[in-house]
């Protein structure tokens, strides 16, 4: 899925499902940047749980190192949360 229609869809599913519990499988950063929890998931093990901004200012956190990769490869690392 391209990178637009993912937008779209993230958009519908936000606004439609606002009162719901949805879970989302996504290997894509800006698909999870407004969730309430991520669950990262390495080697088939369970490595860390939280807010995606508690993860994002903690060194270890793996969730952490893959946002500024992402960033870091997008162009973007100045980006804010306003962008996505």
């Amino acid at each position: 899925m391209d990178n637009s229609t993912d937008a779209i869809l993230q958009r519908t599913i936000r606004r439609e499902f606002a009162d719901s519990t949805v879970i989302t499988v996504a290997h894509r950063i800006p698909t999870v940047m407004d969730c309430s929890k991520v669950l990262a998931i390495s080697d088939g093990k369970l490595v860390e749980y939280d807010e995606p901004s508690k993860l994002m200012n903690s060194e270890a956190s793996l969730f952490g190192q893959l946002v500024k990769e992402y960033w870091a490869r997008s162009g973007n690392a100045g980006s804010n949360s306003e962008d996505w």
